[in-house]
């Protein structure tokens, strides 16, 4: 890593880093792995992304409330001029140096609980993209955003990588944020302390409808399905009758997670409490 921006972001992007261990390995891991943020930030054309133009933003979606677009995250967009902390505090809690917020899609519930050392991977990897001249416009929002997503966030520490709920949990969170797609959205967003996990979300896209299915361990989730094909599900959106699954799932960005990740993830999703289908 580069000393400049290991002792910009290990010096003035979080507080207390005393522990933190970034490196750029780990944040092109998440980058473009198991956090897929090009699934939302990479443009797409008729074959999917376009790698040429990786992270250079796109519109991710246009409905009613809102237009979202998904920022140039290269060097040549306007995080050029923003200093890691910035980058750091507009991805974990979504508000940009000028003090506006981000909006939804981008899940904030769950970036809260990014680890320090993973942000600062992100943020340090980010720096090392190739600069993609490319804008992709302006996200509009119909609907009020909140001033803040919650208070300030001062230190979060990862739970130990290993096989384990816990690190599951972590990683199917604020890292992949699964759970934000798979839990039925209220006014506030989505309802994580009494619906997480049950399903029910509908994405619209050139594909058709798409629903997010229920992961708890009830019997219309994943009761049914071995961890096996909870995996190939996961990774190669493939269902164990060998039919595909829709977008917008980044099977692609998730492929690239390691063993002990996806086990960690299943593991996780067995604990979830049974939850019937949201009706």
């Amino acid at each position: 890593m580069k000393p400049w921006i290991m002792a910009a972001v290990a010096v003035t992007c979080l507080g207390s880093v005393a522990q933190a261990e970034p490196s750029l390995e780990r944040g092109e891991y998440l980058v473009r792995g198991i956090a897929g943020c090009g699934n939302c930030h990479t443009p797409l054309g008729p074959e999917g992304p376009v790698m040429e133009m990786e992270l250079a933003g796109r519109v991710v979606e246009d409905n009613p409330a809102f237009l979202a677009v998904g920022a140039n995250l290269t060097p040549a967009g306007r995080i050029a001029d923003w200093s890691d902390a910035d980058l750091a505090r507009a991805i974990r809690e979504g508000i940009r140096p000028d003090g506006t917020v981000i909006g939804p899609p981008m899940p904030f519930a769950l970036y809260r609980g990014l680890a320090d050392d993973d942000l600062m991977s992100i943020v340090a990897f980010l720096r090392t993209l190739p600069p993609v001249e490319n804008d992709p416009g302006t996200s509009e929002y119909r609907i009020p955003l909140p001033p803040a997503y919650g208070p300030p966030v001062e230190t979060v520490t990862a739970p130990p990588q290993a096989v384990t709920v816990d690190y599951g949990a972590y990683l199917a969170g604020p890292v992949a944020h699964c759970m934000e797609c798979h839990t039925p959205m209220g006014p506030q967003g989505p309802m994580l302390d009494t619906d997480l996990g049950r399903g029910g979300f509908e994405f619209h896209g050139p594909w058709g409808t798409s629903v997010a299915a229920n992961l708890t361990s009830h019997a219309d989730g994943l009761a049914g399905y071995s961890d096996a094909e909870l995996g190939a599900m996961i990774t190669q959106g493939l269902m164990p009758d060998g039919s595909d699954m829709l977008p917008p799932m980044p099977y692609g960005y998730l492929a690239q997670m390691t063993a002990d990740d996806l086990a960690a993830i299943v593991l996780y999703l067995r604990s979830l409490p049974a939850l019937p289908d949201a009706g």
